[in-house]
């Protein structure tokens, strides 16, 4: 099976690109790199050991993705490319419109015209709002509470109603709760630009020092230690749902909704104990007020993944915070750390 990945330079998108690799498939990455680098599809193709072809793309382009499509000819697609910032979403709501419904419509078009019938795409829990049922359920009514994530639910309905028309074809949304970790290698892993939106990178880099501290938003909240709770799962585990999806819709049709997560809830304070055990490094934090719209608490149910797509989150909360922390220490500036290494060399 030959898969495009769409952001397949990404965070998600290259730890699911090394996992196809290792299970037999042939890849191909269509990226823009506005956040991502192309340090990750080099080290792509030096775990796997494999050439990958990689095309830089703006995917809103009608003619860029029809010239990707006929080159490639892919069996199936997994579309990551997107912008995904909450708070950047709320200053810059018609850039978020743009890109993420953008950029689903012209895949979709490419698809029908190739005669490409399975697709998976990069959904996320924000969908649920705040106010679901914990562990939330694929069935929990939809309710965003930001333009990121509008344009989640937004594009579910458009594949909804795409799956609708033409029933050969097989599309899944995974609904991602809080990935974190990095390949096993430290070769690969979570490299944000500028200040970290998620909070494993920030934590390891207070703890390698690039930040004075951790901001914890609420202490306030009716949890056993005042933190909110979230449902951290390994990038490993994610990119292995990809898998087990993407297998799946080969052999299937109709609209697939899917929660990814562990099952289970940790604080912010848990996690942050996890990482100064693991790193054996002082994580200094402050407490300041709850962000708008942040959830006390929200973790998935994620049996439906495991009775339909036979998949389970396998890795601890120590595999996350350990794998976290050797791709700190290993790239202390992120991909910038290899390019900066190689100038150095000239």
């Amino acid at each position: 099976m030959k898969v495009l990945i769409t952001g397949g330079a990404g965070y998600i998108g290259s730890h699911t690109a090394v996992e196809l690799i290792e299970a037999g498939c042939r890849i191909v990455i269509a990226d823009n790199f506005s956040n991502s680098s192309l340090v990750a599809v080099k080290r792509i193709r030096s775990i796997t050991e494999t050439e990958v072809p990689c095309y830089f793309a703006d995917l809103r382009r009608e003619e860029t993705v029809t010239r990707i499509f006929r080159n490639e000819r892919p069996d199936a697609v997994i579309h990551f490319a997107g912008l995904k910032a909450v708070g950047e979403s709320n200053e810059h709501p018609v850039a978020y419109y743009d890109h993420n419904l953008g950029s689903m419509i012209q895949i979709l078009k490419a698809m029908r015209t190739y005669n490409c019938r399975n697709l998976v795409y990069s959904s996320s829990a924000t969908v649920y709002g705040g106010e679901a049922e914990m562990p939330v359920m694929e069935d929990a009514a939809l309710q965003t509470t930001n333009p990121y994530g509008r344009t989640k639910k937004m594009i579910e309905e458009m594949l909804m109603d795409t799956s609708g028309a033409y029933p050969e074809m097989c599309i899944t949304a995974l609904r991602y709760f809080n990935p974190i970790g990095a390949h096993r290698s430290g070769l690969i892993g979570e490299d944000p630009l500028g200040i970290p939106n998620n909070i494993a990178p920030f934590i390891t880099q207070v703890a390698a020092g690039r930040r004075g501290y951790l901001q914890i938003f609420g202490n306030d909240y009716e949890t056993a230690d005042g933190t909110g709770i979230r449902d951290y799962v390994h990038v490993t585990d994610l990119a292995k749902g990809h898998i087990a999806a993407i297998n799946k819709g080969a052999g299937r049709n109709g609209y697939h909704v899917y929660n990814l997560g562990t099952g289970y809830g940790t604080s912010v304070l848990e996690l942050v104990h996890m990482f100064r055990l693991v790193s054996g490094k002082r994580i200094p934090y402050v407490i300041t007020p709850r962000r708008p719209g942040d959830a006390a608490v929200s973790f998935a149910d994620t049996s439906k993944a495991e009775r339909e797509l036979g998949w389970k989150a396998e890795l601890s909360l120590e595999d996350m915070c350990r794998d976290s922390w050797n791709w700190q220490q290993k790239n202390p500036a992120g991909y910038r750390s290899e390019m900066i290494m190689e100038v150095e060399t000239l």
